[in-house]
């Protein structure tokens, strides 16, 4: 299967994907602390679109109080406890740090946005790190600009506005503000070029965008191809086997490569958001990031790693100390 949407949703049918030995591809940025051997990430960990979000703020922005501000589920709270370990080991102080989350399509934001401008008052360059999901993003961002809230005041970087978020809704709230993905529509690359043509003449409408998550599932689908030719059968258990190591293009002139904890190397983009809706990259990692599935910031997981490939191991908890596997993807 290729698909879900939010990790909710990913945790509601792992144990059936496990129990049954299936396979699933999900292609949604998420929270990492996971690695189970009947699923193979393509989206982004953490590490992949999180972390090098916040080292861009840090080191070009020179920002230095953070607003974490997330939908109150599984994905927000599990990166912000990341983010806000991550930034603390930087000497980030915890007055420095607001935390807020609200629930799945909240829409008065008129108090957090104050809360906001307030907390970004202090004299030092602040931002907001948003894991706000769907529909809430709208009227968060109205706000900040009735407010005059600007993102040269207060930068917004988002991990869940795409394209196809910011398509059909009135853009100008948002532009100047950033996204932090590991693809962009906008980025000219012969190999992008040609899908998005070809998606174009696929649904018969060429205003419809392309996004991230669709270039996750265009990689994995190709490498389960891959795989599938590689052990000559559909049979799960070897393909799942035969997935690792493969190598499939990107959409952006690079190639993915499948780690053996089922998570893909990737690039990593900030793009800055467009009247039209696209994205203009201001920045960009100089090579490939290795997705980490679990964080080295988390006290309670930066002994772990997963490795499927390791025949002594092959687990998706090992703990390097007490040289175990352990928790749900274990049996």
């Amino acid at each position: 299967m290729f698909g879900c949407w939010t990790s909710v949703s990913r945790k509601s049918v792992l144990p059936v994907f496990e129990e049954l030995n299936g396979i699933l591809f999900y292609p949604v940025q998420y929270e990492g602390e996971e690695s189970s051997k009947n699923v193979f990430y393509t989206g982004a960990a953490p590490n992949q679109q999180a972390i090098p979000a916040v080292d861009y703020l840090m080191k070009d922005l020179e920002v230095k109080r953070w607003v974490l501000a997330g939908t109150d589920y599984v994905y927000p709270r599990t990166t912000n406890k990341i983010l806000e370990a991550y930034l603390k080991a930087k000497g980030v102080k915890a007055e420095d740090i607001l935390i807020n989350y609200t629930p799945f399509g909240h829409s008065d934001w008129q108090s957090i946005v104050a809360e906001i401008k307030k907390f970004g008052s202090a004299g030092k360059k602040t931002a907001v790190v948003s894991t706000i999901n769907g529909d809430a993003n709208v009227p968060f961002y109205k706000e900040l600009g009735n407010q005059g809230v600007s993102a040269q005041d207060i930068p917004v970087v988002a991990f869940s506005v795409g394209e196809e978020e910011l398509s059909g809704i009135d853009t100008k709230p948002l532009v100047g503000h950033l996204a932090a993905w590991n693809y962009f529509m906008s980025i000219k690359d012969k190999a992008n070029d040609g899908f998005i043509k070809d998606w174009h003449a696929f649904i018969k409408n060429e205003k419809r965008v392309t996004n991230d998550p669709m270039e996750a599932h265009y990689i994995g689908f190709n490498m389960w191809v891959k795989a599938v030719e590689k052990a000559k059968t559909t049979d799960p258990n070897k393909v799942i086997d035969a997935m690792i190591g493969i190598e499939a293009p990107n959409l952006t002139g690079g190639v993915a490569k499948m780690l053996p904890n089922h998570h893909l190397t990737k690039p990593v983009y900030i793009g800055e958001i467009q009247a039209d809706g696209q994205f203009d990259v201001v920045w960009k990692t100089k090579g490939l990031v290795e997705g980490d599935a679990w964080s080295d910031f988390l006290p309670g997981s930066k002994d772990i790693i997963a490795d499927w490939a390791d025949p002594k191991i092959k687990c998706g908890n090992y703990n390097t100390v007490a040289k175990t596997c352990s928790g749900q993807n274990y049996k």
